[in-house]
């Protein structure tokens, strides 16, 4: 009689590099392969226990909100992503050691079968401050770390911290614990991104899509910036989004220079006015622009876009497995052209910037530290490309943004709302 362990088969690997990538429903089903979520739980504990042993340190104590997510699997509320109150601990034995708000460690004792019980502890640092480290919170956190440590045999070696609050660095310190910087390590583990990982960012991209459909029906003279971020919030979280973290809305006078907001500015008629849209699905990020004219457009607003989406298409065409940043970033004008005084007063309009569970991962790219530190682009990074047109007009400006999976024939795009010409939304 044939076992039920023998009838196990895994899944294959889904093929990127022969056909296209998917974005799947929200649903897991019995007759697609999907997101598999246990494979990709061990691929990236896999990627992290493979960063702890080559960083030469006895352990990894993370508190980067996002490091957490990616070795622990756990996620909680984003209004407590900035309070320094979670953390995890990453031994050789790659069962990871987790520090979580109050109730949320009963939450994953119960939900999280993954993490050993006994693992998953309340936590409480202070709130950033709130509460004195003179209370011994910490200190009695650095206390029961150490002897974890020591129960591993790793008492004597480094322990890579990501980020910290000082009063904890000190603690740390004070009770004679060698501390290194170690989010090197971690940023380098989460570039390469799996199957499963890309399939997420593409359903996350695909649910901008539409919301783009839903911005261009409504964009008309009196609509106010801030109601279309509301908009496209609403909508987001209809479709499944986990987070809308931030939504630009810029038009008119406020596209020249960028000023990376919104506000509740009227649009009027002939504006030009362009959208930037980030939001995670399942934790993985979308940064996604795109730039209209309302009603009417004039020559110098399609001229600033012919430019943007020029140097756009020449960094898609450059990205592949193996070429160096400083390759990409010099494809785009230089600061001085756009009148800008140096790199770092343009930084951010001509960019590139890897996309996972953090907005910002590697690669980034920019003439501000690619041409003179080139970082290796390699087949499983996605990221996204960001150029910057301001019109003769003064006034207008056109910005665009695709986020692309390099994969062994380059870049694949996964930003599907048309942006190839400059896009008039409901013209007269």
């Amino acid at each position: 009689m044939t076992s039920t362990t023998q009838l196990t088969r895994s899944a294959p690997a889904l093929d990127f590099d022969a056909r296209m990538i998917p974005a799947h429903g929200h649903m897991g089903v019995d007759y697609e392969s999907r997101v598999d979520f246990h494979r990709l739980r061990e691929y990236r504990l896999g990627r992290a226990m493979e960063a702890l042993r080559s960083s030469g340190c006895g352990a990894f104590l993370l508190f980067d909100f996002y490091n957490i997510r990616y070795t622990t699997q756990t996620w909680i509320g984003g209004a407590l992503g900035d309070k320094m109150s979670r953390y995890a601990l990453l031994t050789e034995d790659g069962n990871p050691h987790l520090w979580d708000f109050g109730s949320a460690a009963k939450h994953h004792r119960l939900f999280s079968p993954w993490l050993d019980e006994d693992r998953c502890r309340a936590g409480m640092l202070g709130l950033r401050g709130a509460i004195s480290p003179e209370v011994g919170l910490m200190k009695e956190a650095v206390t029961t770390i150490k002897g974890l440590l020591a129960d591993a045999g790793v008492e004597g070696a480094p322990i890579g911290v990501d980020i910290v609050e000082p009063a904890f660095l000190f603690e740390m310190q004070a009770q004679g614990l060698h501390v290194v910087d170690i989010q090197q390590h971690m940023l380098d583990a989460r570039s390469i991104k799996s199957v499963d990982e890309i399939m997420l960012l593409s359903q996350a991209a695909a649910m901008v899509d539409g919301v783009y459909q839903d911005i261009v029906d409504v964009l008309k003279p009196g609509i106010r910036e801030n109601e279309i971020v509301a908009l496209a919030s609403k909508r987001l979280y209809e479709m499944g989004s986990d987070q809308v973290e931030a939504i630009n809305a810029v038009s008119g006078e406020r596209c020249n220079p960028h000023p990376h907001n919104f506000t509740d500015r009227l649009i009027r008629p002939g504006d030009q006015a362009f959208f930037d849209i980030i939001h995670s699905f399942n934790g993985y990020r979308t940064c996604y622009y795109r730039t209209f004219s309302v009603g009417m457009s004039t020559q110098p607003q399609h001229d600033a876009y012919a430019k943007a989406r020029e140097w756009m298409d020449a960094a898609i065409n450059t990205v592949a497995d193996g070429v160096g940043t400083d390759e990409v970033a010099g494809l785009w004008p230089r600061a001085t052209d756009l009148g800008f005084a140096s790199e770092m007063d343009a930084f951010g309009l001509q960019f590139g910037h890897g996309l996972g569970l953090g907005l910002h991962e590697r690669p980034i790219i920019s003439r501000l530290n690619s041409l003179s530190h080139p970082v290796e682009i390699k087949s499983g990074m996605v990221f996204a490309l960001e150029t910057y047109c301001p019109a003769t007009d003064g006034v207008s400006a056109a910005r665009i943004e695709e986020e692309v999976v390099v994969t062994a024939k380059g870049a694949e795009v996964l930003t599907r709302f048309p942006a190839q010409e400059l896009f008039v939304a409901n013209p007269y």
